[in-house]
């Protein structure tokens, strides 16, 4: 699902919205319009791309309507180019929402994580607020929620990671917020009926940000690599586009939680010193590896949709050769390392 050679920007967009034959084969069956909530964001372009190239390779009429602020006018500029229809909304704003199109299918994929410190009560807003303004503008679809996997607590490697029925007890402020986005959510669902799923992603990765982007750098410029959270969980951006799409047919009221990511978890150690022999360049590490990590269990989805069939290998292979080429990275760090919750 990667190709072997991504030369530039251009053509990673294409990979990372080049339709699964399953996605293919089941776009068809999705009612428009699609409006896809928060789409400015680091996952707009891909999953608004995604559901776009596969209803042109169907044949099938389906339109695509991306929302957002769109502070960045270039990232707006680049969803239409893909047939993209677009609208500017602040999500935060009922009567905004009231102006946008009717919708059968809601993807929300609005949320506030880095900055938390700084401006919590944004966070706590942003995250809370937005969907149920969202659900009281489409009480009628279909809905998936994007969430992450921040609402856990740090498990054990040897649990397996956390499943859906896991206790909901994680530090920090964004993490929190991100549990009552959820739990908001669900309410709303509840009240008007609205069908919905929620979907715990943790660590979607490209070769311009992510965890293994984070680990790359700090190897490629000599630094030292921070184990002290010594696992992690993540996957390709776009299968995780591809698995947020077809979740919208996992959508119940009450609204379930399914955990979005690859098995089994990675060693921070171990993709650094990958790294380190793909860049022919020493390894320098900081820290101790702790007994617990942010680790998420995603056998249930898996169950669903079937597991992701980019390899992580691969990924981390075209990882190397970007960093190495100079490709641009979009310099959002991950926290990767954080431990208390604090972003």
């Amino acid at each position: 699902m990667i190709p072997e050679v991504i030369p530039d920007e251009a053509a990673l967009e294409r990979a990372l919205t080049e339709p699964a034959p399953e996605l293919v084969r089941w776009i068809p069956s999705l009612r428009g319009p699609l409006v896809i909530l928060g789409a400015g964001g680091k996952m707009g372009l891909t999953v608004a791309g995604l559901a776009r190239r596969a209803a042109l390779s169907a044949a099938c009429p389906l339109e695509v309507i991306a929302v957002s602020r769109f502070s960045d006018p270039e990232l707006r500029r680049r969803i239409e180019t893909l047939g993209v229809r677009t609208e500017t909304a602040d999500l935060l704003d009922p009567a905004s929402l009231e102006r946008l199109p009717d919708a059968a299918n809601v993807i929300s994929l609005v949320g506030l994580k880095f900055g938390t410190s700084r401006d919590p009560a944004m966070t706590w807003a942003l995250n809370t607020l937005a969907p149920v303004h969202g659900i009281r503008r489409y009480p009628e679809a279909r809905w998936v929620l994007l969430s992450t996997g921040n609402v856990y607590p740090q498990v054990p490697l040897e649990s397996g990671g956390s499943t859906e029925d896991s206790p909901l007890t994680p530090l920090g402020e964004y993490a929190n917020a991100a549990i009552a986005r959820e739990r908001l959510f669900e309410y709303a669902a509840r009240a008007r009926g609205t069908p919905g799923v929620r979907i715990r992603l943790n660590y979607a990765v490209e070769l311009r940000y992510g965890v293994l982007v984070d680990i790359a750098q700090r190897v490629w410029r000599g630094e030292p690599v921070d184990v002290s959270n010594g696992w992690f969980n993540c996957i390709w951006q776009g299968d995780a586009a591809d698995r947020i799409l077809r979740a919208l047919d996992l959508a119940a009221s009450p609204p379930p939680a399914f955990n979005l990511c690859c098995a089994p978890p990675r060693s921070v150690r171990g993709v650094a010193l990958e790294f380190g022999r793909l860049f022919d360049r020493p390894v320098q590490f900081s820290g101790t590896e702790s007994v617990t990590a942010l680790l998420s269990n995603p056998a249930l989805l898996e169950a669903r949709l079937g597991p992701p069939p980019t390899s992580l290998d691969a990924v981390i292979q075209r990882t190397a050769e970007w960093i190495q080429s100079g490709g641009r990275t979009l310099n959002r760090p991950t926290g990767f390392e954080v431990r208390d919750g604090k972003y």
